[in-house]
Parts: C-alpha cells; sequence; structure tokens
C-alpha cells in the first residue's frame, strides 16, 4: 500500500512495515553491484523489505558517442536522481566515479562503500593472448572512451593508437571478440571482477603506466538528505579508508574544476595513519603533465565523544559515524594538491584539453 510519498506492506503477522525502494540503472554490473549493497543491509537489517527499481539513463541510451563529448556532467545518474527526488525510489546505488563532485540541492552520498581494485585493466583480443601493451605490434589499436586513460597510455605506450569504445562491459567485450577493430581495449578492474570476468583480465596497470579516475572502484549511495532514518541506515556501509580516500580525490577533482571533459587521475593509499595522494593532469595527447603527491595525518584527536554534524557534506558525501576531523583534513589534501598543481600551469593544460576536446 502507498501512503504519502513512501510504500507500505503488511506482513503475515498484519505488521506494517515501510518498503524501502532501491534505484539502478539496468545494467548486468549495475544490478550486480546494487545486489551486494541490498544484500549487506538485509544482513545489517534482516526485517527490512527492499525493492529494486531499474531504469534507464542518458549514459545507458547514447552509444555512439564519446563520453566525453555530450556535455552532459549526470550522463548515468539524472533519472536516477529525477526518481529519488519525485520519492519513486529512496536510494540510489552508483558507481561513485559517475557522480559528480556536486550533487543537486537535496541530495547526499549516504554511503561509501569499500572500494574494490581502483586500477585499470587491459583485456586483449583472444588472437593477442599472452601479448601485453608493450609487446603488441606498433599502431595496434586499443579501445577505451577515457580521455584519462588515453591521455596517459599514449604518453607511456607512444607505439599504439586509441580509438573510442562505448557501451556496457558485455557489449564492450563483444565489440573486441567479435572483430578485429582492437587489439585490447581498457576497463576498470572492478567492474570486470564483481561480473565474475577476471580470467579475462591481461594486465592490471600500475600507477605509474595509468592512475585511475577520482572514485573509481567505489561505490556510493545516494539518498535525499532530508532522510535522516535512512542516511542513519545507510551509514553502516561506509568503508572509513575509502570514505576517507574518495572525499580526498573528490576534493582534488572539484577544486580543479575537472570532469568527464578533461583528462584527470589519481592514486591515493592510508598507510600508517597518513593518506597519501598523488593527482595529476594530462593534455589530450600525454605530452604535456603535471604530476605531485601530497600527504596528511588522518589521526584525529583523542575526542571520544566528538560530535559529528550529520548534515554536514564534504564533497557531496555524508559519513556521520567517521572523524569529522579526519574528513576535514582529507578534503583540505584534495584542495591543497589541486591548488599546487594549479599554480604549475594546470588550468592552462586543462583548458586546452577542454577546447581540443570540444572541437574533435
Amino acid at each position: 500500500m502507498e501512503e504519502g510519498p513512501y510504500k507500505y506492506i503488511r506482513d503475515g503477522n498484519g505488521t506494517v512495515n515501510r518498503v524501502i525502494r532501491i534505484g539502478t540503472r539496468k545494467s548486468q554490473l549495475a544490478r550486480i553491484q546494487t545486489d551486494s549493497v541490498a544484500d549487506t543491509l538485509k544482513e545489517r537489517y534482516p526485517d527490512i523489505h527492499l525493492e529494486i527499481v531499474a531504469m534507464s539513463t542518458i549514459g545507458d541510451k547514447i552509444l555512439d558517442t564519446a563520453l566525453s563529448k555530450i556535455g552532459e556532467k549526470s550522463l548515468f545518474t539524472k533519472e536516477l536522481e529525477n526518481a529519488l527526488e519525485r520519492n519513486e525510489v529512496d536510494l540510489v546505488v552508483h558507481s561513485l566515479k559517475d557522480l559528480p563532485t556536486t550533487l543537486p540541492p537535496g541530495f547526499t552520498i549516504g554511503a561509501v562503500l569499500k572500494r574494490e581494485n581502483p586500477h585499470d585493466a587491459v583485456v586483449l583480443h583472444p588472437k593477442n593472448a599472452g601479448k601485453s601493451l608493450d609487446t603488441l605490434p606498433e599502431n595496434s589499436p586499443i579501445g577505451t572512451s577515457s580521455l584519462r586513460r588515453a591521455a596517459q597510455l599514449k604518453k607511456r605506450f607512444p607505439h599504439l593508437t586509441f580509438k573510442d569504445i562505448r557501451g556496457n562491459l558485455n557489449t564492450r567485450l563483444k565489440k573486441l571478440d567479435e572483430a578485429s577493430d582492437f587489439a585490447a581495449i581498457i576497463l576498470a578492474a572492478a567492474g570486470l571482477k564483481r561480473m565474475g570476468w577476471e580470467e579475462r583480465i591481461s594486465q592490471i596497470l600500475e600507477p605509474q603506466d595509468c592512475m585511475y579516475a577520482v572514485g573509481q572502484g567505489a561505490l556510493a549511495v545516494e539518498v535525499r538528505a532530508r532522510d535522516l532514518d535512512i542516511l542513519e541506515m545507510v551509514s553502516v556501509l561506509h568503508d572509513p579508508d575509502t570514505v576517507l580516500r574518495c572525499i580526498a580525490e573528490r576534493a582534488f577533482l572539484k577544486r580543479l574544476e575537472g570532469g568527464c571533459s578533461v583528462p584527470v587521475a589519481v592514486h591515493t593509499e592510508v598507510k600508517d595513519s597518513h593518506l597519501y595522494l598523488t593527482g595529476s593532469v594530462y593534455s589530450l595527447d600525454g605530452s604535456d603533465s603535471l604530476k605531485e603527491t601530497m600527504q596528511t595525518s588522518i589521526t584525529a584527536d583523542d575526542k571520544s565523544s566528538e560530535e559529528v554534524d550529520e548534515r554536514l557534506q564534504r564533497v557531496g558525501v555524508t559519513a556521520c559515524k567517521i572523524s569529522g576531523e579526519a574528513q576535514d583534513r582529507a578534503e583540505q589534501l584534495g584542495v591543497d594538491l589541486a591548488n599546487l598543481l594549479l599554480s604549475k600551469g594546470a588550468k592552462e593544460i586543462l583548458t586546452v584539453a577542454r577546447q581540443l576536446n570540444d572541437a574533435r
């Protein structure tokens, strides 16, 4: 039964319970990711009733244009957010890298789950089995729809050529296997792993070859900021290290004013109570680049009773169970690193990259 904006069901004992509706994209990977979040919530809250609502997004529908050319910041999120705004769903599961660093008013990321391997992976055409990007023949065509990947790999592997490839994971693997258009394609290792296709990974790209996208490998749960009960419910899903790493990465990207249409890459790690952030910007062909690393302590002062403001967002993330001081330091780290790169000419590199991409 429906009552106001929410949906309720009556169980066998006559008890009325609210149904929590989870929005997701229709792709197989999106469903797998959403099911994993739903399963974790069911483990934590055995009595809740969950319903999954799948829908198509702009990014799922426009498959013949490079993502960086569409000019829409929320390609994979807009329809899901519209459903959230209309109270048709109560929370939405996204790949964090698809979410812009500034969310529409009224929304927040209520949970960032433990990160899967954030690195990029090489998937070779079956005829190239046993090879690597280093050993592929001159001018071998490599498929990627990411300016970030192409810029770094052009610099690192100048003997290769790079071509756009679009579609979900299933589509891209099919395009690779069933034709000879590509010698290999580059995909996020996390997606391949979640799909159970790890055996297709020929090579994991290390940071010196290709740093990853902001938020890559992490899942995010977006909710209405005013729904404090839902925010409280999903907050148990937060992984503290992943939250701090992704806040730093998102703050870095936001300060640079980067997005899909410019090549920005990161690498983060938490070690000995310190958060390390490496960030870089590239020209489209990778010939011009800037890269720096900074660190900060994420050990909070001993304030066991520290009150974390539940409504305070940091680059779109609300993490009320994690030290506010540690979150502030992570956010400041991202801003400071971006400012360092900007002082060395990052804005000029990104402006030219954006103009060249627009002109393509």
